[in-house]
């Protein structure tokens, strides 16, 4: 991911794609036009990096010129087209390819037919490397396309961004939910995750996102999801992870416009890890971070066994009950901690010493997220 002034964007299409695109719509001029000089006609700024390599694959002899309008300002497209650079020569009875960086409303193409017009060139045509289909709203035909894309900003390999951009031989696409902090939670029996997590959501404005929560109040409120997978439970069954990955997406959607969440219960493992990195993908976001409070296990076992004093939970009160307890959670998260550390994402936090320590050592790590 990128930042440009105050917006972030995301990997969109790689430098290996723009290439191999840019080589067949060169072959499909190519073989177009035959034995006839082409004139290609860039549209600067965006094209310049599209009409370097696009005449530098070209097998034939061909002229090259340029046109510059202006339809831009910041990431909206106007419906002003301004002629900055015209014409220089005569280009009667040529064949003029107009090389496009990208063409979106179609204004800047009907403004380039408009300069045509009294050109009496033998033939006009259009190539785009880029094309939005969703915004392009004129007749105009564009004989060459090079990738259709949706309908949202894009920079690089010649585009850009208030003046950024222009130079990255890639090709990012605006996120449209910008910076979000989302990390996942971990910690054994009596590691103050649970606390820890109230802390943090407070300090960063985060939503404390708890699996245990979510499915107990699906399953109280007897929604869809709740009722089903209640259905697997009364079984004996395990919940199907794509059940609490739908659960998950609702409470995301629920809180679109927060500024990160704390996953906490969830993911358990490779698979469900998988899904949830989908899951952020789509919402235009990622999962910065798998956070682990680490400590002592016999540090646990005393505060666990202190806990069950004054709980009432029967699990708190046995040692070895909590000794497997805490067996059984290295063994579920060692995986997760391989996956996590492949995307350097892991981040071991001491979780020994007063409250108020431990939340500074977070906050430090989550600084740097």
């Amino acid at each position: 991911m990128i930042k440009l002034h105050d917006l972030y964007f995301k990997p969109f299409i790689s430098e290996k794609e723009i290439d191999s695109t840019v080589q067949r719509m060169v072959d499909e001029v190519a073989a177009d036009i035959k034995e006839e000089v082409p004139v290609f006609v860039g549209v600067l700024n965006g094209s310049f990096m599209f009409v370097s390599d696009f005449v530098k694959k070209y097998p034939k002899p061909c002229e090259v010129t340029f046109i510059k309008l202006a339809s831009y300002e910041g990431v909206k497209s106007t419906e002003d087209i301004e002629r900055l650079i015209g014409l220089t020569q005569d280009l009667t009875g040529r064949i003029v390819v107009i090389l496009e960086d990208i063409i979106d409303t179609g204004n800047t193409l009907e403004e380039i037919h408009r300069i045509f017009e009294n050109e009496n060139v033998k033939e006009l045509k259009i190539a785009t490397l880029f094309h939005k289909p969703e915004a392009y709203k004129k007749d105009f035909k564009l004989h060459y396309i090079g990738i259709d894309i949706p309908k949202k900003f894009i920079v690089g390999y010649g585009l850009d961004y208030d003046g950024l951009g222009r130079d990255l031989p890639e090709v990012y696409q605006l996120k449209t939910t910008q910076h979000m902090t989302n990390f996942v939670l971990f910690g054994p029996p009596g590691a103050g995750k649970g606390t820890q997590a109230n802390f943090l959501k407070e300090t960063y404005n985060l939503v404390h996102i708890s699996t245990g929560d979510v499915f107990r109040n699906n399953i109280k409120n007897e929604t869809a999801l709740g009722m089903l997978a209640k259905s697997f439970m009364d079984k004996g069954e395990l919940v199907p992870d794509q059940v609490t990955i739908d659960m998950l997406n609702a409470e995301v959607e629920k809180n679109a416009g927060a500024n990160g969440f704390i996953f906490d219960g969830f993911p358990r493992t490779n698979a469900q890890a998988k899904a949830l990195d989908e899951l952020m993908d789509n919402k235009d976001s990622q999962i910065n971070a798998m956070i682990a409070l680490e400590v002592d296990d016999e540090v646990l076992v005393t505060r666990l066994l202190d806990r069950g004093k004054t709980s009432g939970r029967p699990d708190d009160a046995d040692e070895q009950i909590i000794r497997n307890r805490i067996k059984e959670y290295y063994k579920k998260t060692a995986i997760l901690k391989e996956y996590y550390m492949a995307q350097d994402k892991y981040c071991g936090v001491d979780g020994v010493g007063s409250i108020s320590e431990i939340t500074e050592r977070l906050i430090k790590v989550i600084d740097r997220l």
